[in-house]
């Protein structure tokens, strides 16, 4: 077994825990966290392919693994905003309880 399918397993692993954790959840934050271990697992996978590719001089892994943490980033400030907003209004963030997006 190569190193390659060591990081590959990790990875898989990490997207497993994190799709689990956006599926069974109920919580809007654990929901939250659950997308941003799936982003970090393909990172994971940017990094791996990148450093066990024929040519890692090119910085190709790298430059995606940066990109996606600009757009998680992202995507956890509107996250986090919109979970602010749904709280101040339905004074939870059990996402069972939230029926209706209406003012």
């Amino acid at each position: 077994m190569t190193a390659s399918v060591n990081y590959l397993l990790v990875s898989a692993l990490i997207f497993a825990i994190g799709l689990a954790g956006a599926l069974v959840r109920r919580n809007a934050i654990l929901v939250l966290i659950g997308i941003e271990l799936m982003l970090n697992a393909a990172n994971l996978n940017f990094i791996a392919f990148w450093r066990y590719s024929p040519h890692p001089e090119a910085l190709t892994g790298i430059m995606f693994t940066l990109f996606s943490i600009g757009v998680a980033a992202a995507e956890a400030a509107v996250g986090l905003a919109l979970i602010i907003a749904v709280y101040r209004h339905f004074k939870t963030t059990d996402l069972d309880r939230i029926h209706s997006m209406r003012g």
